[in-house]
C-alpha cells in the first residue's frame, strides 16, 4: 500500500515539474523574438558593421557562442527555473527608460558610438529577460555566457583609439628590444625606427588591433573552459594583450629583418599584407604554454619521513 502510494506520488510529481520549465523557455523565446522585432534596425546595422569593419567582425559570432555555452551547461542553468520579477522587471524597466530618454541624444552620436549605446541597451534587455524567466540562480550558473554578450557591443571610437594607441606603444617598445636582441642597429623616434637603409613606422594599421581582439575572445573562452581557479583566470586574461603585442612585434621585426638582409620586397610583399597566420600561431602557442603552466598542479613534497625501528632512539 505504501509502495503504491509512493509510486503514484512520484509519477504525479515528475510531469508537474515540466510545465514551469516549458513555460520559462516559451516566455524567454517570446521576449527574445520581441526584442528582435523592436530592435530590428539597430541589429541590422550591427550585422552590417560586422561585415564591413575589421574591428567589429566578431560581433555576429558572440550571441551564437553565448547560446552554445549556455546549451553546454543547460543542466546546471535550467535545473530549477524560477520566475523572478523582483530583479528581471527592474532591469527591463531601466533599459526601457534609458532607451526612450536617451534615444534623441544617442541618435546624434557618431555611428559607431550610437551602435555601442544601442547594443548595450539590447544586452541589458536580454539579461533582464533571462533573469525574469529563469531567476538569479540560473543567471549565476550562466554568468560567463551572459557577460560574454558584452563583446557584441562595438568599441566606442574613443575607447578604440585608446586601445590602438596602447597596442602601438607596446608593440613599438617590444620591437625596439627585439631589434637590439637580433643585432639590428636601430634608432627609435616614438613609433618610427631608423634601420640600416630604411625607416619604418608602427602605424595604426600595424597596431594588430584586429588580431588582438580575436586573441582576446579566444583567450576568454579558453580560460573559461580549461581553468577553474578565479585568480588563474584573471592572470591568464591579463596576459592576453601583452602576448598580442609580442606577436605583433615579432611580425614587424621579422619582416624588417628579411627586408634588410634578404630582399627589400618583403617590406611590401605578401608576408606584410596577408602573412598574419604564422605569427598568430605563435600567439596561440604562447597561450597554450600559459594554459599548461596554470593547469599544472601545485608541487607537492614527496619527501617522506624515514621510518626507524622501535627502540632505535637515543636514550
Amino acid at each position: 500500500m505504501n509502495t503504491t502510494n509512493a509510486t503514484a506520488k512520484t509519477e504525479g510529481t515528475v510531469p508537474a515539474q515540466w510545465p514551469p520549465g516549458r513555460t520559462a523557455h516559451a516566455s524567454a523565446l517570446s521576449l527574445w523574438f520581441l526584442s528582435l522585432v523592436l530592435f530590428w534596425r539597430p541589429l541590422s546595422s550591427l550585422a552590417s558593421l560586422s561585415f564591413h569593419d575589421d574591428h567589429s567582425s566578431h560581433i555576429l559570432l558572440i550571441p551564437f557562442i553565448s547560446a552554445f555555452l549556455i546549451f553546454m551547461k543547460r543542466k546546471q542553468v535550467f535545473r530549477a527555473p524560477r520566475f523572478c520579477p523582483s530583479v528581471g522587471a527592474p532591469l527591463l524597466l531601466i533599459a526601457a527608460v534609458l532607451w526612450y530618454s536617451l534615444e534623441t541624444p544617442v541618435s546624434h552620436l557618431r555611428n559607431a558610438d550610437h551602435l555601442s549605446a544601442v547594443a548595450s541597451f539590447i544586452v541589458l534587455i536580454w539579461t533582464g529577460s533571462f533573469i525574469l524567466c529563469y531567476g538569479t540562480c540560473a543567471f549565476r550558473a550562466a554568468a560567463f555566457p551572459m557577460l560574454f554578450l558584452l563583446l557584441m557591443v562595438p568599441l566606442p571610437l574613443d575607447v578604440l583609439q585608446y586601445t590602438v594607441t596602447a597596442l602601438q606603444r607596446g608593440s613599438a617598445a617590444t620591437c625596439y628590444w627585439l631589434f637590439r636582441l637580433v643585432g639590428v642597429p636601430v634608432i627609435r623616434h616614438g613609433f618610427k625606427f631608423s634601420l640600416p637603409g630604411v625607416d619604418i613606422e608602427v602605424a595604426e594599421q600595424c597596431s594588430g588591433i584586429h588580431s588582438a581582439l580575436s586573441l582576446f575572445i579566444a583567450g576568454l573562452l579558453l580560460q573559461h573552459i580549461l581553468l577553474e581557479d578565479s585568480w588563474k583566470k584573471v592572470c591568464f586574461s591579463l596576459c592576453i594583450f601583452p602576448i598580442a603585442m609580442f606577436k605583433n612585434a615579432v611580425r614587424i621585426v621579422t619582416i624588417a629583418w628579411l627586408g634588410i638582409h634578404v630582399n627589400p620586397d618583403f617590406f611590401h610583399g605578401q608576408l606584410h599584407r596577408q602573412g598574419g597566420l604564422p605569427f598568430s600561431a605563435l600567439a596561440i602557442a604562447l597561450l597554450g604554454l600559459l594554459l599548461w603552466l596554470f593547469r599544472r598542479p601545485l608541487g607537492v613534497s614527496t619527501t617522506r619521513a624515514v621510518s626507524r625501528p622501535l627502540g632505535s632512539g637515543v636514550a
